[in-house]
């Protein structure tokens, strides 16, 4: 098999056969094939799309390319979610704890965070001791024992994936629904679980910018999903503004926190309870109208709550930090963003609220940085409140006092407002079951 025929197939427009895929994942996993070939073929795929059966084909093929987390011995009740990245998105660590405490196993691996994007691993990792990298041994011990682990991914899962991403971050293909598919899902596939509920964002926050490519990018990994045998819903969920109030590690945990403990309403409690209603669905065998009531039962219940202090402390938290939250350190530097006009916030720049977040610390900007984790920025206003010329739209904090100025200014710049009122936005754009 020549790797210059497979090129000119997809150059064509034709199929390529299960065969063919494996070589191609084989060679790319070992090295054996060029770069420029390899480069070559994925500006063919970009181009000319894939079949839903090849691109059912390559995620297998990468999923299988390095190790995998056995989770058969939970059966169905093994359940996963996975979030294309938003900004405030801290719904793990509500539904993780949630979804466990009614009786099914969420044993996950979270990324980090990049870019405008957080990263669950960073938020887990403000808690003191919490350990994001442990032995397997002990990653099952807790899962069977408590009903919940997360930790860091494996650089041994799906390896195929990983060194495919860095040719397509490099030649222009990173856009492509068909690699956007078997990337996602091959992880997916190689983490065990039996059912799996993606939350795909939309918005200004999100990857995909509109609801049409949103659900196009949706149901093809429900589809792919499914043909790999899993279980699978999605949810299509906003992310014009970013989810919540607080955008940066620590300030998310605390807010996480408050949803767990019935402090808090609003948009993250709402997005975190259709998520794990899903969830519930899928690894319980009952409705999806069953399993939002049974998750808002166990939220408003404490169980959720309790559930999370077991988890944390079996991974090595101080458990401290979540009974009183003021533990957390409170970054040395802050601002108030103040309104320079009266009227309504009629549309965010989340995406551009992410990249202030990074200024001030709260994010990457290459792999390499390190994270301030007090670092970040609380909302107090949003998409469709009512603002006074000199109120407090945000408030920005950080250990690097030059930055405020200019993170002030990107965050004004990422408001629009309107002398009309402006409805909230949805919070859910369709579910794919």
């Amino acid at each position: 098999m020549q790797m210059i025929d497979l090129i000119q197939k997809k150059k064509h427009g034709l199929s390529l056969s299960g065969e063919e895929i494996d070589f191609l994942v084989q060679g790319v996993t070992e090295g054996s094939l060029p770069d420029y070939q390899v480069s070559a073929l994925l500006m063919a795929v970009l181009l000319k799309g894939m079949e839903d059966e090849e691109t059912a084909a390559l995620t297998r093929a990468m999923a299988e390319s390095g190790g995998s987390i056995d989770l058969s011995e939970f059966g169905a009740l093994s359940v996963d979610k996975h979030s294309t990245g938003g900004v405030g998105d801290k719904t793990t660590l509500i539904l993780a704890p949630l979804v466990a405490a009614c009786g099914a196993k969420v044993a996950k691996m979270s990324g980090r965070g990049l870019g405008h994007t957080g990263g669950t691993v960073d938020k887990l990792e403000s808690i003191p001791g919490y350990r994001t990298e442990i032995s397997e041994k002990e990653f099952m011990d807790i899962a069977r024992k408590v009903g919940v682990c997360v930790i860091g991914q494996s650089g041994e899962l799906a390896p195929a994936d990983k060194k495919l991403y860095a040719l397509r971050d490099v030649t222009g293909t990173v856009d492509s629904i068909p690699l956007i598919v078997s990337s996602i899902m091959s992880k997916k596939i190689a983490a065990g679980a039996r059912s799996i509920v993606l939350d795909v964002t939309v918005g200004s926050g999100a990857f995909m910018k509109t609801v049409e490519d949103a659900k196009v990018l949706a149901e093809k990994m429900v589809t792919i999903g499914r043909a790999c045998g899993r279980n699978m819903t999605a949810l299509i969920t906003d992310m014009n503004e970013p989810l919540g109030h607080a955008v940066g590690n620590a300030l998310e945990v605390k807010e996480a926190l408050a949803v767990l403990k019935g402090q808090l309403e609003g948009d993250l409690k709402e997005v975190s309870l259709a998520l794990a209603g899903e969830m519930l669905a899928l690894s319980l065998s009952m409705s999806p109208e069953a399993g939002l009531a049974l998750a808002r039962e166990t939220l408003e219940s404490g169980a959720a709550y309790e559930k999370m202090k077991e988890w944390i402390q079996a991974q090595g938290g101080d458990v401290r930090y979540l009974e009183e939250p003021e533990r957390f350190p409170v970054a040395a530097c802050s601002l108030d963003v103040l309104a320079t006009r009266s009227g309504y916030i009629s549309a965010m720049d989340a995406e551009a609220i992410g990249q202030a977040a990074c200024r001030l610390g709260a994010g990457r900007r290459t792999k390499a940085d390190s994270i301030q984790m007090a670092a970040g920025i609380m909302l107090c206003a949003k998409i469709g409140d009512r603002v006074e010329n000199g109120d407090v739209l945000a408030t920005l904090y950080t250990e690097q006092a030059e930055s405020l100025e200019e993170a002030a200014r990107m965050y004004q710049e990422a408001l629009s407002f309107s002398d009309e009122a402006v409805p909230h936005p949805p919070l859910i754009h369709g579910v794919i079951r």
